[in-house]
């Protein structure tokens, strides 16, 4: 409650699910947590009555018909509370006004303090149970890689190779995917963010899987880029561009390293490449009960990381296709009949715990090495 205190207010009131999960337990759609002093309640409604009270641990249960919110802002209100803080990322309009609603007249203009992200800030250090749930979604991940290259053949849809993906995981045992499937082949592998469509793969060229799990409420996430048929010289450098690139950034982490220094180091590589303007985003980014979660890790981001948070390190390189038959860059290793013209894409994803003394790679046992199908 000490970040409550330093924003002014004496009492804290939650909504966002996730935040609602990690303080309760609690994994019902519609709940709000009110935290004061040493007590702490769970509000929800007749729905979830019997869920609620099976999986809230350290929590008063209040079940009532009203919304969860307003609820819990009544129950402050008549605990004596003056001052409490809500999360403005996470409310709406519609929502702080009906709250302001529940506050007796005399106390409406100034009992809710407006704050950012106080749950969203604890959950970024995992302890070893979350850690042991997301090493396990994270191996999960990686035998479904293994499993769909199967399906990963010219002349399958994108759709088809996502929906095969999606099949396995959920007879593996996730609970849901972390978020679309992305599989993009071809010139669309030149789409960082290409959703699966019912375009074909094609007889030569890259294809994108970057996919990921929930397991246990927690999620995993990771991107291979492989390759059907020959790859050209130019295919072949930037990959092994991208992966140096990634390995770099991965050296990089550790708990005390400022999140731009990781970002930095992923960068500089593709810059030496000639490939720091196909790197369109940033390099990575935390997971956990949400898919994206701080810490960020991109340009100029001073915050420090921490032993116990899980992070992405994924770096891209996205050619159009005037890009896309630049010089081979000395060293190389010489393939097929020469440099293409066509667009594509590589991008290659792993998640990292960061430790006291540098990192774990959570991924590590799918191969990022060069594959050809």
């Amino acid at each position: 409650m000490r970040s409550v205190v330093a924003a002014g207010a004496e009492a804290l009131v939650v909504t966002h699910a996730p935040d609602v999960r990690y303080l309760s337990g609690f994994t019902g759609s519609s709940g709000a947590v009110a935290l004061v002093g040493g007590r702490a309640a769970l509000f929800t409604d007749g729905r979830y009555s019997t869920q609620a009270k099976a999986e809230a641990e350290g929590v008063r249960v209040v079940i009532d018909r009203r919304v969860p919110a307003v609820q819990a802002v009544e129950w402050l209100a008549a605990a004596g509370v003056k001052k409490c803080a809500f999360d403005a990322e996470q409310t709406t309009v519609v929502a702080l006004e009906s709250m302001k609603k529940a506050v007796p007249g005399t106390l409406r203009r100034s009992f809710l303090v407006a704050t950012e992200g106080l749950v969203a800030r604890l959950r970024q250090v995992k302890d070893e149970d979350e850690i042991e749930r997301m090493r396990r979604a994270a191996a999960l991940g990686c035998g479904l890689f293994d499993a769909v290259l199967q399906y990963v053949v010219p002349g399958a849809t994108e759709a088809g190779v996502a929906a095969q993906l999606e099949f396995m995981a959920r007879l593996a045992g996730a609970e849901a995917m972390s978020f679309e499937t992305i599989v993009a082949s071809g010139e669309r592998s030149a789409l960082p963010h290409g959703r699966a469509t019912d375009a074909k793969l094609p007889a030569q060229g890259f294809v994108t899987l970057d996919f990921g799990v929930v397991l246990e409420g927690y999620c995993s996430d990771m991107t291979r880029t492989v390759h059907l048929g020959r790859g050209n010289e130019r295919e072949w450098d930037v990959y092994h561009s991208v992966l140096e690139a990634q390995q770099a950034a991965i050296a990089a982490v550790a708990a005390g390293v400022r999140c731009g220094k990781v970002d930095e180091a992923a960068r500089s590589v593709l810059r030496g490449a000639g490939l720091e303007k196909e790197f369109s985003h940033s390099t990575g980014h935390g997971v956990g009960l949400e898919i994206h979660e701080g810490p960020r890790i991109a340009a100029k981001q001073e915050q420090v990381l921490e032993p116990g948070m899980v992070i992405t390190i994924e770096p891209g390189a996205y050619l159009s296709s005037g890009a896309a038959s630049g010089v081979r860059r000395p060293g190389s290793r010489a393939r097929g009949s020469g440099p293409d013209a066509n667009a594509f894409g590589v991008r290659i994803e792993d998640m990292v715990l960061v430790t006291e003394g540098g990192c774990e790679v959570l991924t590590a046992a799918s191969p990022k090495a060069w594959i050809e199908l």
